[in-house]
């Protein structure tokens, strides 16, 4: 089967709420990371075959088809297309596998997959709440068929945090404990320069705003969320906004533009199992891949897997055995924030970086999913 190669990847700083990225247009901020592809690897913007991109909540600035809109922000080509997709948290790491899909079928050679998401203008769950006005409350409770099979109360987030929470015996204090050094590590790693490589400044802003220099002190001040007693916006990921992309491209793209590729993807699935607990589904989704793979953990050198809550994470560390060492090093999105549509090229473009500075060969990503989904993808360093 033909393969599919990574060849650059780049991302925005993560800017906090109300902060430097705030007043940037959706189309805007994906075209910055689009014309940086472009502009750093020499393939002529008409000769590449799709733009893919995730994005959630699409309403409002991040409505009409936001891949093709910021593709033709950037100023580029209008022969090439674009497509928006949404699997909710794991939309843009879908798109790396459409992209990674199209290529390894051969049916596509040169192909970007990101997401973008402006979490300042269009809050999280704005789509949910659109339809209010015609009396529709959220996409659950008004379908006879849902409610039958899973009862009346919706899904949400923060109760599936607080399961999990429960369930593997998780304390308030040890969620913060992690979600502390998520920050530290995130700190360090910019202080470092671990990130410099793979950000394109915006807007005055060269480096994420939204890790903070907190305390367990501060952390336990905050009150819990909605019903919760154990989770906190402490431990929890941060809105924000960012854009993130990635060139996936084939082996016959390298040879005809000179192009020298950083990693091949080894795997890619997805899986899904209870949606109302929602954020488990990267344990089994893990089990699945590394199965498919042929691999086993010790092989993987280093883990990105997002921090919706540290509870998701701390969860798929105890069921998995992995090293908390190995695991977002540089941080994860209670620090780094979780731009949504954006996120999954965020992760794996900071993985694919840590990988080279590390000289790791092997890195897995896996990011929890509304609809209790979870993308893995395993990429080798070439």
């Amino acid at each position: 089967m033909p393969e599919a190669y990574i060849v650059d990847a780049v991302r925005t700083p993560t800017g906090r709420r109300k902060g430097g990225l705030s007043h940037i247009h959706a189309a805007d901020l994906g075209a910055h990371v689009l014309r940086a592809l472009v502009e750093r690897n020499g393939i002529p913007d008409h000769e590449y075959d799709d733009v893919i991109f995730g994005c959630v909540d699409t309403i409002g600035p991040l409505a009409g088809d936001i891949a093709r809109t910021s593709w033709l922000a950037a100023g580029l080509s209008q022969e090439v297309p674009g497509t928006t997709i949404d699997r909710q948290c794991g939309s843009s790491q879908q798109a790396v596998h459409f992209a990674a899909q199209a290529v390894m079928s051969g049916t596509q050679d040169v192909v970007i997959a990101g997401g973008v998401q402006t979490m300042t203008q269009i809050p999280i769950s704005s789509a949910m709440t659109a339809a209010e006005p015609l009396g529709f409350t959220d996409p659950f409770t008004g379908s006879e068929g849902w409610v039958q099979r899973y009862g009346k109360q919706p899904p949400t987030q923060f109760r599936s945090a607080q399961m999990i929470a429960e369930k593997w015996g998780l304390s308030r204090a040890e969620l913060e404990a992690y979600a502390l050094e998520s920050h530290n590590r995130a700190l360090r790693a910019i202080e470092e320069g671990r990130f410099a490589r793979e950000i394109v400044p915006l807007a005055g802003v060269q480096h994420d705003e939204t890790p903070r220099r907190t305390s367990l002190e501060k952390m336990a001040e905050l009150d819990f969320l909605f019903g919760c007693d154990r989770v906190t916006a402490a431990v929890s990921s941060q809105t924000c906004d960012a854009a993130s992309a990635m060139l996936i491209v084939s082996e016959a793209a390298l040879k005809r533009y000179g192009l020298t590729p950083r990693a091949r993807i080894q795997h890619l699935s997805v899986r899904a199992e209870d949606p109302v607990w929602m954020l488990t589904a990267p344990i089994p989704a893990t089990a699945y891949a590394l199965k498919r793979a042929g691999m086993s953990l010790d092989q993987i050198d280093r883990v990105e897997i997002n921090e919706a809550f540290a509870s998701v994470a701390m969860a798929w560390l105890k069921e998995t055995g992995y090293p908390h060492e190995q695991t977002n090093v540089n941080g994860g999105a209670i620090a780094l924030g979780h731009p949504l549509g954006a996120t999954g090229t965020r992760l794996m473009t900071s993985l694919l970086h840590e990988l080279e500075r590390s000289g790791g060969r092997y890195g897995l990503q896996t990011m929890c999913e509304g609809g209790g989904q979870a993308n893995v993808t395993i990429i080798e360093r070439l």
